[in-house]
């Protein structure tokens, strides 16, 4: 079987269906750039903020910053913050918030613990959380900053894709929304039944002379069957190429993000829980929902009487729309939002479902012509949404959760995808943040996701990213 080579015509199934992107000219050492600018962060914040907090107390900051800074990257590195960057294809600093807080934590004690060896000084309790709540923040802030130039400072990340068609043609609509982080320059189209064919030697070869030729950063690895010693093969393929690796996990999107790793004997196992909150999470959902929500409210209240005032100004109709929605275990309620169209504007519904831009079986249109003039900024800034904070008070709707949809749209969900209503549904959610529209098969495998591995720092984790995605919004 003559396979060819990456930088000739090749013939042979899978490899005749390779795409091809032009070559590319030497690109800078991404790794080196990335892991460089976030110890330099991490050092400046562990420097500047112990000479602060050491100042304001009247100590001496020089031998306390210089064993931090040592120190700040030792930890870092041991929790692997330094080696997930590498592994992921998109880093958020926000995923890291929790490791911080335990760092700045460890930090803290650390100092308390040096300082008196170094200096002969002790250090005051109040001191000691000064510094973990200061380090904290500064590292916070410090890495977004870090990210945001390695971003710029780093070309574009250049990806491979081994898989199904149907699974690259996804995989290339979902980098684009990520705009300049990452592009598909080639794919490698195969199915399961072809896994034995390029697992051999000379698909080996394959692979490698694509690397190289299109200067690969990334082998993404979609594949929607296989025989599983096939599969694994591929993935060590992949790695020995010496490029970075994602997988799309098959299995996990049944899972969520909740599981363990265990080993018994040899034997390599991944524990699951049952899906669902158990009575405990229920609590602290709620809670956390009452609490948040009587706070937005009044914070809000404000700006939601002069957006009733606008609305009243600018179209005839009521100031507020409600409708019904599908909620918690298939319960229906009265959802209310700023009323953003034109009265009726339900009646002119099915007149306009062929401009729908999600697929059968959910409506929504960018331009949606029944949308009046203060609507339109409304659903820029999400603020449109603001009544739906009542909902949260009476126990209809969460902060976080799947989103309600209409009684017509719910109805087209079926079987174990109806898990979704398993969760109270919320003003914002996992997919509401993302970059790009999501079709109605996207929106069921990221709620279930979204259900099957809550906790409550996820909840948090998507409230912010809410905030940054509308301030984003509102300056397009």
């Amino acid at each position: 079987m003559d396979f060819g080579s990456a930088s000739g015509t090749v013939t042979a199934l899978p490899f005749d269906r390779v795409e091809r992107a032009p070559r590319f000219t030497r690109r800078p050492p991404r790794e080196t750039i990335q892991r460089a600018s976030l110890a330099i962060a991490d050092i400046a914040c562990a420097t500047v903020t112990l000479a602060v907090v050491r100042l304001a107390f009247g100590s001496n900051p020089i031998a306390p910053a210089f064993a931090g800074a040592i120190l700040v990257v030792a930890l870092c590195k041991l929790a692997g913050l330094y080696d997930a960057d590498e592994l992921r294809l998109a880093p958020s600093t926000l995923d890291e918030i929790p490791t911080l807080l335990k760092l700045s934590g460890l930090f803290a004690l650390g100092i308390a613990i040096t300082t008196p060896i170094l200096t002969g000084a002790q250090v005051k309790g109040v001191e000691v959380g000064a510094v973990w709540i200061t380090l904290f923040v500064a590292l916070i802030g410090g890495r977004v900053l870090a990210r945001w130039f390695a971003e710029r400072a780093c070309p574009v990340e250049r990806c491979l894709v081994v898989g199904d068609r149907r699974q690259t043609e996804r995989i290339r609509e979902r980098l684009d929304a990520e705009r300049a982080r990452a592009i598909v320059v080639g794919a490698l189209p195969i199915t399961g039944v072809e896994l034995a064919t390029i697992v051999s030697s000379e698909g080996q070869r394959v692979i490698q002379d694509l690397v190289d030729e299109l200067h690969v950063d990334r082998i993404i690895v979609s594949l929607d069957d296989g025989i599983d010693k096939e599969v694994s093969e591929l993935i060590r393929l992949v790695r020995a190429t010496g490029v970075r690796a994602s997988v799309v996990p098959k299995t996990l999107t049944g899972i969520g993000s909740r599981f363990a790793h265990d080993e018994v004997n040899g034997l390599c196992l991944m524990g699951v829980g049952p899906f669902g909150l158990s009575p405990t999470s229920r609590l602290l959902k709620r809670s956390f929902d009452l609490t948040a929500g009587v706070l937005a409210l009044c914070v809000t209240a404000p700006v939601m009487c002069l957006i009733a005032i606008a609305i009243k100004l600018d179209s005839a109709g009521p100031v507020f729309f409600t409708q019904i929605r599908v909620g918690r275990d298939g319960k229906r309620f009265r959802m209310i939002k700023f009323r953003s169209m034109v009265s009726g504007a339900d009646d002119l519904k099915d007149n306009l479902r062929a401009l729908s831009e999600v697929g059968e079986g959910m409506f929504k249109i960018a331009q949606d012509p029944r949308v009046t003039r203060i609507g339109r900024a409304l659903r820029r800034t999400s603020l449109d949404e603001l009544p739906q904070l009542l909902n949260v008070l009476r126990g209809e709707m969460s902060l976080v959760g799947p989103r309600p949809l209409v009684v017509d749209e719910d109805a087209a969900i079926l079987g174990v995808d109806r898990s979704r209503l398993h969760l109270a549904p919320g003003i914002t959610g996992p997919w509401q943040v993302l970059r790009r529209r999501v079709s109605r098969e996207d929106m069921i495998e990221i709620d279930y996701r979204y259900a099957a591995g809550w906790t409550l720092w996820s909840d948090v984790r998507i409230l912010l990213r809410t905030v940054l995605h509308v301030l984003r919004l509102g300056n397009h």
